[in-house]
């Protein structure tokens, strides 16, 4: 009898590293977690210590296969997703990083963008890669350190330092660091940086000549789906073959099984992030979505996707409960929310990081408004469900716009999609069903199905649509008139945000 075989996902989200070992059918066979520090160094700068990260994910790795109660030889890969735009640069000879990991929902590269933007806007350089310019993006975060870090540009020149988002800094270490490891990225990841063309999946010269960025410095891009190396001596998965990556939001529209042009899932985790593939086509946006890599099996087509990004999703509960601390753990606010009818009147728009899709205001900062005497605490609770499904339907909008295309159904995923009063509030608020699906860990599952993919464990695409399966579906309930009046109130209460941060603003 041989023994089952498995594939490991390593997760390297925002908050915290996972591993994840699923068999066969895309079932969950075990979880490592473990949550690691946020620096906040100023108002508007986050950061996380890239080696504490690289400690979590070994640690969540033995226990998965503590868990699972198997070993290394019963993997047939290993598959990486990760925390996208969230930038490290370290010294090749030591693995030391210069300076900690700089996180996506960083704001210090505004002065950067603007510079960069000059007289012909933040939408400068799209037509090469697909994104305005915005802190979000890696390029400008590695500029920022060349430019400020002591020593660290003559190093960079010297072709002693490397780059990479946290798919790449994962993989390195993995397959060996200072001993051999792997300089490696794919097509989801390198879209996010500003450094990429992203129709030839080339680094382009010109955007690293206008960032300052040596190119000495850039990862190797490969597809999504092959043997990149194999885990070194020093780790406990030794010689498993590395065999996929997909940046988070792509691998949960991978786990989602939307590989049809106008399929489209949302994400709920630390920022919501809605995807929709547009097939072999790079489409770009006339209503502030980004276009990027969907991912790239092998040497098959690059599949393209157009993506809304809200920056504050997850973040806002974990707000209310670790800095109001107005509750001990997440699940409560759902209690709080059910203890009130409705909002109260009350908004809150939770641009802490500037907003992202579809306005890309990086002047905007949160706002709490329609405050009366009769708001409680349920009614901020409930407000806080609620921003995040307004926030959903603006992208929503702007997608429909853009593929002229409207959704007939949203397939959901993230830890949100447990919270059932925001679900039923996201689907009266989009008029059409939310979906989630039996396995709600689909940012784990798609990186596990790209590796699996890669070494023949699964049979392509067939497989992943095979093993998907609904859980739950919430159909639209809100009256037309209701749901308008709630919409065209978060409307109003998202200017109020604009125009904040401005020469007297100390940020």
């Amino acid at each position: 009898m041989t023994e089952e075989k498995y594939v490991l996902a390593i997760d390297e989200g925002t908050t915290s590293a996972r591993a994840i070992i699923f068999n066969h059918s895309g079932q969950i066979v075990s979880v490592g977690q473990k949550e690691f520090e946020q620096i906040f160094p100023r108002a508007g700068w986050v950061e996380h210590d890239a080696v504490e990260i690289w400690e979590s994910v070994r640690e969540v790795i033995g226990q998965a296969l503590s868990k699972a109660s198997i070993n290394r030889h019963q993997l047939s890969a290993v598959g990486i997703t990760n925390q996208r735009e969230t930038a490290v640069v370290w010294d090749k000879n030591t693995g030391e990083p210069v300076y900690n990991a700089i996180v996506w929902q960083d704001t210090r590269t505004q002065k950067i963008c603007d510079e960069l933007a000059g007289d012909e806007g933040p939408d400068r350089f799209k037509d090469i890669c697909g994104l305005p310019l915005a802190t979000y993006f890696s390029g400008p975060k590695v500029k920022w350190i060349l430019d400020n870090v002591e020593g660290a540009r003559a190093k960079a020149e010297a072709g002693d330092l490397l780059f990479g988002n946290m798919d790449t800094w994962v993989l390195w270490n993995l397959t060996g660091g200072v001993n051999g490891g792997v300089h490696v990225t794919e097509p989801t990841n390198a879209s996010r940086t500003m450094l990429m063309d992203v129709r030839k999946l080339q680094w382009d010269d010109s955007m690293c000549e206008v960032m300052g960025i040596p190119k000495s410095m850039l990862p190797e891009i490969k597809s999504s789906s092959e043997v990149y190396g194999k885990a070194s001596r020093e780790s406990l998965l030794i010689d498993t073959p590395i065999a996929g990556i997909l940046g988070d939001q792509q691998a949960a529209t991978f786990g989602q099984a939307c590989f049809e042009k106008g399929n489209a899932k949302n994400t709920y985790g630390t920022g919501c992030f809605m995807l929709m593939n547009t097939g072999q086509e790079a489409v770009f946006s006339e209503n502030g979505l980004l276009t990027t890599v969907c991912y790239k099996l092998g040497d098959k087509p690059t599949v393209y996707a157009l993506e809304g990004s809200i920056a504050v999703a997850g973040s806002l509960v974990q707000w209310l409960r670790d800095n109001l601390r107005m509750f001990d753990s997440a699940p409560e606010i759902e209690t709080l929310a059910t203890s009130v009818e409705d909002n109260g009147g009350a908004y809150i728009v939770p641009a802490f990081s500037g907003l992202f899709a579809p306005y890309w205001r990086p002047d905007a900062r949160g706002a709490l408004v329609g405050l009366t005497r009769f708001v409680n605490r349920g009614h901020i609770a409930r407000a806080v469900l609620e921003a995040t499904a307004y926030q959903t339907r603006e992208v929503l909008d702007a997608m429909n716009a853009d593929s002229g295309v409207p959704l007939t159904e949203l397939k959901v995923d993230g830890g949100m999609t447990a919270n059932e009063t925001l679900m039923q509030f996201q689907a009266d608020q989009v008029g059409v069903p939310v979906i989630r699906p039996v396995v709600a860990e689909t940012t784990a599952l798609g990186a596990a199905y790209a590796a699996g993919i890669a070494v023949g464990f699964w049979n392509g695409e067939e497989d992943v649509v095979k093993n998907w399966a609904e859980d739950k579906r919430w159909e639209p309930k809100m009256d037309d008139a209701e749901r308008d009046r709630l919409y065209r109130n978060w409307k109003k209460a998202v200017t109020k945000t604009f125009d904040w941060v401005d020469a007297d603003v100390k940020e």
